[in-house]
């Protein structure tokens, strides 16, 4: 099943109530204050120590940035998706709590990594998945980097902790709050981002997939097309940045956008038919650059995953950043949030999008969409329980009108654990 999903939110005679949204989840381990410059990393780590009054976090959340690699980068032969197991997945579907039909599910247990096996239900199902998008968005704009400096991780690593970015127009509108952590006051603020708002790439790239900030993903791309224009010679100006965007023509501005986000997938091996960001994530975002349709695949999803612990989404100083990027630091929620889960160290992204249409006797409610009312997220999943070693991919969407299907794919995150552990 294909939904085609136009950038139109408003129809005549239908009323929709759209929202790309996803957690208040953290990423990244948090000593990498030092290393990235994002500033919050410093706050929980701190709180961690108990140096300040703050959030205690999950066991699983408190891994070093040395610890959180790829687990099959020195590992020959992987990459490749397995054909799915039929004994493992006619599994799957009884897991489901219920109406399995509208789910999705694409599992790759690399518990044993000299024998991956997958799984999979409804493969072939294609849809939006949110803000599940914005990790693609990050692929994009690593996959720049490494397309301009092949041969200097430094270079990369520099331009994403000192590339200072400046919120403008971009970031209307969006109600996402991110954290603001003063280190020399040592104060913490938590609000939306607004025009003249100041921080780092690896900052913006840190609130675009840990609070799932719509303007922080925007002002990425922003960044992307700037970066895809001048090469080496970015960072420029925000005056040069701001006459370049207002001058070139606007279907060129287009293609250029979706060159540098659909071409680093398909030199990848993905099929973006079935996996692909098609457009910003504001409002002023898709209005100055044309874009397309924005599709998602559990198959694909779980492919992207594994070339990630393979080291070869892109490259390895790509893949181990994306994946530390991704390390979920503070609140869990969704798939991720089963208390079973909180000792295990779990990479994490999560989407959704609901609409809604007039029904008698219905009242649209967030995440209870009657029109569609889509979930999804991917889950890497590493655990160490009596004396033995678990290690899986799981994806998981699903479209279950006028639920909120957040507890529905936890107990299904339980479930999957269970049955990726009697298999060892």
């Amino acid at each position: 099943m294909i939904i085609n999903f136009s950038k139109t939110v408003v129809l005549s005679g239908v009323v929709l109530g759209s929202l790309m949204t996803t957690s208040m989840t953290s990423a990244y381990p948090i000593d990498g204050y030092a290393e990235t410059g994002i500033n919050r990393l410093e706050y929980y780590r701190l709180s961690d120590v108990g140096e300040i009054e703050g959030k205690v976090l999950y066991e699983g959340a408190k891994r070093s940035t040395d610890e959180i690699r790829p687990r099959l980068i020195n590992v020959d032969g992987h990459s490749q998706l397995p054909e799915p197991d039929k004994s493992i997945s006619a599994r799957l579907s009884p897991l489901i709590p219920d109406q399995p039909e509208s789910y999705s599910i694409a599992l790759l247990d690399l518990s044993d990594p000299d024998a991956p096996a997958y799984a999979e239900h409804n493969g072939d199902y294609i849809s939006n998945v949110g803000s599940v998008g914005k990790l693609l968005v990050a692929v994009a704009l690593f996959s720049k980097l490494q397309e301009i400096y092949p041969d200097d991780v430094e270079m990369r690593r520099q331009i994403l902790r000192d590339t200072m970015v400046t919120a403008d127009e971009f970031v209307i509108k969006d109600h996402h709050k991110v954290r603001f952590w003063n280190t020399e006051k040592r104060e913490l603020s938590h609000r939306a981002l607004k025009v003249g708002d100041r921080g780092n790439l690896y900052e913006y790239l840190d609130w675009a997939l840990s609070p799932s900030s719509n303007a922080a993903a925007a002002m990425v791309q922003r960044e992307l097309l700037l970066l895809s224009h001048f090469g080496k010679a970015y960072p420029v100006s925000d005056e040069v940045a701001q006459s370049y965007l207002k001058d070139i023509a606007k279907a060129e501005l287009g293609e250029l956008f979706l060159d540098a986000m659909i071409s680093p997938l398909q030199t990848a091996g993905i099929d973006t038919d079935k996996l692909r960001q098609g457009s910003f994530f504001t409002r002023t975002g898709k209005t100055r650059v044309p874009g397309t349709n924005s599709v998602g695949n559990s198959r694909e999803l779980v492919k992207l995953l594994y070339l990630m612990e393979a080291g070869k989404l892109i490259d390895a100083f790509s893949s181990t950043e994306l994946k530390r990027l991704m390390y979920l630091t503070e609140r869990r929620i969704r798939y991720a949030s089963h208390p079973n889960l909180n000792p295990h160290s779990i990479y994490f992204k999560s989407g959704s999008l609901y609409g809604c249409k007039p029904e008698e006797g219905f009242v649209c409610g967030k995440y209870q969409g009657n029109r569609m009312n889509i979930l999804a997220s991917v889950a890497i999943v590493e655990s160490e329980e009596d004396g033995k070693s678990y290690h899986y991919l799981a994806v998981v969407q699903s479209n279950v009108l006028k639920v909120n299907s957040a507890v529905a794919h936890q107990t299904l995150a339980a479930r999957i654990h269970k049955l990726v552990k009697s298999r060892h």
